[in-house]
Formats: C-alpha cells, structure tokens, sequence
C-alpha cells in the first residue's frame, strides 16, 4: 500500500516535517550521488508561489548534507529558454542561495533517450538526472491549465533542457494528450521521493496566477501517483477522471484509488479551492467533459493592456509563432494557436490569460 505523508509547516518551522517525510520514506544516500529538483517555472520572486519556497530547498540540502551524500546537484529546467534563463530563475527566486552551493545548470549537458513516437521519437533528457543514484522531486501545490494538478507527475516534465517542452506542447494538440504525455515523461526516471511545498499553493488560473492559497503543509511520499491523487482530492477533483492518473495507473506506476492509500496525517479538502476554467476532468470517456475539451480548442490568449508591458516574451516562447506584439500588446492568430499555455506561464507580469 503506498503512502502519503501530511505534515503542517510553515517556511519558518518547515524542517521538522522534512525530517519526518524522511523517517516515513527512508533513503540510502551515504556516498550516493542526489539530485534535487525543484519546480522552477521561470525567474519570479518566492512571495508569488510560482516556484517551490526556498526555505523547502534549504531543509532538504541541509538533511541531505548531513545524510554524507557523496555529491548534491541541485537543478531544474525553467520553462524559458535562452542564456541565463536557467541561472536568473534560480537567482531571482532565491533558490540559487538556497541551493547551499550545489546548484548546477543541468540544461547544460543532456542525453537522447527513446520516447513515445507518437508525440516525438526521442528526447534529451538532462545527463544530471540520468546519472543521479537517487532522484528528490520538489513540486509545488499548484493547479496548472492543462494538466489541473501540478504536482508529482508534472514536476517531472522539468527533466527536459531546452525548447522540446514547447515542441511537446504541440505534438500534444490537446488536454488529453497532453496528460498522456507527461506520464510518458514521468517514466523517463521516476524519482525517489517527492517533498510538496503546500505551505502556500495556488487556485485557479496556475500554474503562474495571482490567486495563492494558505495551506500549511508539507506532503510526500514514495510514489508520485498516490501523492497526486492525494492532492486532486485536496483541490475538490476525483482522481480517477484527471487522465494522466488513468494513464499512470494502466502503466503500472501506482494508484490513485484513496482506498489503497495509507494516509499520514489529516486528508480534507480545501473548502471551495478554485479550479482552471476547464476544471479538469479529462476523461476520454466523459461527453460532458469532452464537450469541455472541444471547447477550450476555440479559446485563444489574450493580454491585459493594462498589465503587458510588451516585453515580447510570449511571443519569444510561443512553440508555433503565434503571437505577434501589435502595438504594445501581443496579438494572436487564432489558426495558428494551439492554446498550450506556454505563453501564459510565461510571462513574467501575469498579464495573459484564455479566453
């Protein structure tokens, strides 16, 4: 039976609950190389929830520093691309202090691995994750337009250096696809053990949105599928209609069935937590939620004037160059968009939004 930890914190006092998630999921890491991977969207700074709280990464170094790993690499690919996206992100999010001097740019050096030709016939995956002994994933509490839940299974799309998340984004086409393919990511290299920043998460429009949520908690386990599955019930979802549990569970990388999960501590659900507009229920066999599907593929960005600054990064990320700056705002050509999202999480004044 898998089983999820549920542990109260706050940034101040968050070490005790990351020393219990230890004690429950016990690793071996003496003379062990660890990688240590939090979620790091883009450059933001840590009072906006969109990257894991630096006091977490701190906790988690620090236990491992003194567990007498033989080396830590802390690392991530930030969903911008471009030089020094990877070391800005980590600066300006304080996590590049938090990484106690293990930081590593693992964008740097990857290798090609097979993956699901139905999407793209190989990927390059981060070398530093490939070589990594033991794998710590460090996702944030936070809903995400597409996949509904960021959390365990999503963390790991990160694992990919460079433009190909984007190129993904397209093979993808769609919500349900899109979460099948994250699932074929996920097995890549299944971490270890995920600790969840829940202390603060966000609703609603995430995973780069202004709606943030007080929480208070650390959760983790051993296994990816029952923590998201754990977090799904949290935000008011089934599990079993958000597809990439449904896809998981068929490729025999756990359950997401609550009756098989051993929960430690208090499991409730967050009084009217705010979805996406989809609100997430990607279940092929669904007509109502397909209905849903079919009509986010008319839905199209479109920016605040009052918050775009005209910074052109949306336009830089867009995977199929469907964004041009008019003026000072970006404008979109509808057939060309493939509403992947991409240029929402990207842009640093959180002033796109689907409509």
């Amino acid at each position: 039976m898998a089983r999820v930890m549920i542990h109260p914190a706050t940034y101040e006092t968050v070490r005790p609950a990351i020393d219990y998630a230890f004690e429950l999921f016990p690793l071996s890491v003496k003379g062990k190389s660890v990688l240590i991977k939090p979620n790091v969207l883009r450059a933001s700074k840590p009072e906006e929830a969109i990257t894991t709280h630096p006091a977490v990464l701190s906790a988690v170094v620090e236990k491992i520093e003194s567990m007498e790993a033989a080396s830590i690499v802390v690392g991530d690919n930030p969903g911008l691309v471009g030089y020094g996206a990877n070391e800005e992100s980590f600066r300006k999010s304080g996590l590049l202090q938090a990484a106690r001097g293990h930081y590593q740019n693992i964008g740097n050096d990857s290798r090609k691995v097979d993956f699901n030709p139905d999407f793209m016939p190989s990927v390059g995956i981060s070398r530093a994750i490939l070589d990594a002994d033991i794998v710590i994933s460090l996702p944030k509490f936070k809903t995400h337009g597409l996949s509904i839940v960021t959390g365990a299974i999503k963390n790991s799309f990160g694992f990919l250096p460079g433009a190909q998340k984007a190129n993904l984004h397209k093979a993808a086409g769609c919500a349900e696809r899109f979460h099948e393919m994250l699932v074929d990511v996920f097995r890549l290299r299944v971490p270890d053990l995920f600790l969840v920043d829940a202390v603060v998460g966000m609703e609603g429009n995430g995973p780069a949105g202004p709606d943030l949520r007080n929480i208070g908690l650390v959760l983790a386990s051993d296994n990816g599928v029952a923590l998201d599955a754990v977090i799904a019930f949290m935000m008011g979802l089934e599990p079993g209609q958000l597809r990439f549990l449904q896809k998981a569970k068929e490729a025999g990388l756990g359950d997401y069935d609550l009756s098989t999960i051993d929960v430690v501590g208090e499991l409730r659900r967050l009084l009217d937590f705010k979805l996406p507009p989809l609100a997430g229920e990607a279940d092929v066999q669904n007509t109502e939620v397909q209905a849903k599907i079919q009509s986010r593929l008319i839905m199209r960005p479109r920016a605040n004037p009052d918050l775009c600054t005209g910074c052109g990064t949306c336009v830089d990320q867009c995977p199929v160059s469907a964004l041009s700056i008019d003026g000072h705002v970006p404008t979109v050509d509808a057939d060309t968009c493939i509403t992947c999202f991409c240029c929402q999480e990207m842009c640093p004044e959180k002033a796109i939004a689907l409509q």
